[in-house]
């Protein structure tokens, strides 16, 4: 008796045509905005041993004994202040990203080129795009993490969950992996068109730059997120023609009692009014797209803890999103990565590709195959 350990294509035939595909991931979001929802989101995402590097005989019972029980009604009362009609932010501005990116790819090269969306946490998963690509005939694919800085709690734990995944399958894809792109020319241009055509219609103001934290440690233990962060920053102020006193970089979002990389964004707010700004433009460049953390936390309560320390005007700039710039330099970056493979090369002959199919379907009959 042998056991299946190994998945296939079950909808594999011999001449099956093939293609590039490309798995783009973010975060997460819950499926829904109530409590037994996002208790689940969180469950998983704070379950994540890259994500908290806590020992896990400790932290999982701290994390559902005492942690999920505080944050579950604070969360989930933050997403339903900025839930949209079709879901959450994240997931919506996500997937008509990965719809015009999709677009532009087919446009762009003359193989076919399959995208997938994917969450890291949530729905729809790694497992589940990947599954997808595969039945599209995939046998060469890119994954494009949208973290611009690169980080273990955020990209390494995406090559962890495409690994797993790919560890169950029986013929393996020729795979490459983006690891960052924090000072890509496209992703910077991006940034900087975003930011003029807002000062184009609102005038232009102090601009902080406000990144997504992390635990002090995990810099000193070797991750370059921190620096990746500043490379941004300061590539994109020098894009802009800002001198060194119409800018700042800070870092939000910090969990726990630890000590975190500074300066903290809402310190920072409360010092910039102290030093004579009263009107603050605030852009989040580590988000693709507009999530709980832009929208409530960047755009509601670090809006409040400006306000009451004396300031007059507060802006936040919306993420990249699905800006036609956004999608351009998503498009860039993926062409750099997928370049030798057959279906994005210019001498790509449809009727060639067909032909040969049409030769191995027919001699892998011929030696006894079924399909």
């Amino acid at each position: 008796m042998f056991v299946k350990n190994y998945s296939a294509d079950d909808e594999f035939f011999h001449g099956k045509k093939e293609a590039v595909g490309v798995l783009l991931v973010n975060l997460g979001t819950p499926k829904m905005s109530d409590k037994s929802s996002v208790r689940r989101y969180l469950s998983e995402f704070l379950s994540d041993a890259r994500v908290v590097e806590i020992p896990r005989f400790i932290w999982l019972p701290l994390l559902h004994g005492v942690i999920l029980r505080k944050r579950v009604p604070i969360s989930a009362k933050a997403y339903q202040s900025v839930w949209m009609e079709k879901g959450s932010p994240l997931m919506v501005y996500s997937q008509r990203l990965a719809d015009k990116l999709g677009k532009q790819l087919q446009q762009r090269y003359a193989g076919p080129v399959k995208l997938a969306l994917a969450m890291r946490y949530g729905e729809p998963s790694i497992a589940q795009a990947l599954a997808e690509l595969r039945q599209e005939g995939a046998r060469r694919i890119v994954v494009l993490p949208l973290y611009p800085q690169y980080s273990a709690t955020t990209t390494a734990t995406v090559y962890d969950a495409v690994a797993k995944v790919l560890s169950r399958w029986r013929w393996i894809p020729e795979m490459r992996f983006i690891n960052q792109y924090h000072d890509h020319q496209y992703y910077i241009r991006a940034l900087t068109s975003s930011v003029k055509r807002y000062w184009q219609q609102h005038q232009q103001g102090f601009l902080l730059l406000s990144f997504h934290g992390l635990p002090q440690r995990n810099v000193q233990l070797g991750d370059p997120y921190f620096c990746q962060c500043h490379k941004t920053a300061r590539l994109l102020a020098k894009s802009l023609g800002l001198k060194e006193d119409q800018w700042k970089i800070s870092f939000q979002s910090r969990f726990g009692k630890a000590q975190w990389v500074q300066p903290y964004t809402n310190a920072t707010l409360q010092e910039l009014v102290e030093q004579g700004e009263q009107r603050i433009d605030v852009l989040c460049p580590g988000f693709p797209a507009d999530c709980l953390e832009t929208l409530e936390e960047m755009n509601v309560e670090n809006r409040a803890v400006f306000m009451e320390a004396g300031g007059e005007e507060y802006h936040y700039i919306p993420a990249l999103n699905d800006q036609a710039d956004h999608v351009i330099a998503l498009s860039e970056i993926l062409s750099e990565h997928m370049q030798g493979w057959s279906e994005t090369s210019t001498h790509w002959n449809a009727k060639k590709v067909e032909r040969d199919a049409l030769v191995s379907k027919e001699r892998a009959l011929s030696h006894g195959a079924k399909i």
